[in-house]
């Protein structure tokens, strides 16, 4: 569902630097040419390259004012970021080289997924400040979905730690971030490889199936706990008179990616067309 690993609005922190070549279609980090719809999940990237250019032009100015500050911060954010999935990524190989399995995966790097996952709260704070051109509530909704993920299902439900399906968005969320976040350091630095740029662009169109599906599976799995403990839930009667059930929350939330994962990926697709090929993608008014 929801970092809900790409594109809705213009890219998170990194979008703002990105250059004329195209910022990327995110994890979303996310957006704002995209459907605003489609933010709530996780695995998708944000999309630097559909974000409005009067958005892009107002955040440019504002980080001129701001002066070298404001670039030298985001420079910073971006690199401590990509050098953060960087370490999760070699944890899990090394763990995955020395125990063979993935059971007890989750629990050897979630300090270190929790630590860098939750950072990237401040993505709010680049659009509230205005350094960089994305919709405040779209990357709003999107981080708070990677959050969701983390906190409220694989944290709290530990009975699911140990499933395949963490372990799938798990590497698919590493090697998304690894990219998108290397993608704006080398925008900011205004020396982009083409590698990264094609990385960025391509690595998506196995990845964020694979990541929305290690979602799905691992709040599937989650499901019978929650019915079973009740975990999370408000029953009635109480002092408030209000009622919530968590259980149905969820299943709400497995539903709500039907209508939002072919947008968003097709959005993303479009992208790729006009980013790497030059293709004058008309999106249509939602």
């Amino acid at each position: 569902m929801g970092r809900w690993s790409e594109a809705a609005a213009a890219a998170g922190s990194g979008a703002s630097a990105a250059r004329s070549d195209g910022p990327p279609p995110a994890p979303l980090p996310l957006p704002s040419a995209a459907p605003a719809c489609a933010a709530p999940m996780a695995s998708s990237e944000e999309d630097g390259g559909a974000s409005e250019a009067g958005s892009e032009k107002e955040a440019t100015g504002k980080r001129r004012r701001l002066g070298w500050l404001a670039t030298a911060w985001l420079t910073f954010y971006n690199i401590a970021m990509t050098a953060g999935w960087l370490v999760l990524a070699i944890a899990m190989v090394r763990f995955y080289m020395e125990k063979g399995t993935h059971r007890g995966l989750y629990k050897s790097i979630q300090k270190t997924l929790k630590f860098f996952q939750t950072f990237a709260l401040l993505e709010i704070v680049h659009c509230l400040i205005g350094i960089v051109p994305t919709s405040v509530i779209v990357t709003g909704v999107q981080v708070s979905s990677r959050i969701f993920m983390v906190w409220l299902i694989t944290h709290s439900i530990k009975p699911i730690q140990d499933e395949e399906s963490v372990a799938l968005f798990l590497v698919s969320w590493t090697v998304t971030e690894i990219t998108r976040y290397s993608f704006y350091t080398f925008s900011l630095l205004d020396h982009l490889p083409y590698f990264i740029k094609w990385a960025r662009y391509n690595f998506f169109i196995i990845l964020y199936p694979v990541g929305v599906a290690g979602e799905l599976l691992t709040i599937y799995a989650a499901l019978p706990y929650v019915k079973k403990t009740g975990m999370f839930s408000i029953r009635l009667p109480n002092k408030y008179n209000v009622s919530f059930d968590y259980y149905y929350f969820l299943l709400l939330t497995m539903a709500s990616y039907i209508p939002l994962f072919p947008q968003l990926y097709f959005h993303m697709l479009r992208q790729r067309r006009k980013v790497l090929h030059g293709e004058v993608v008309v999106e249509k008014d939602e």
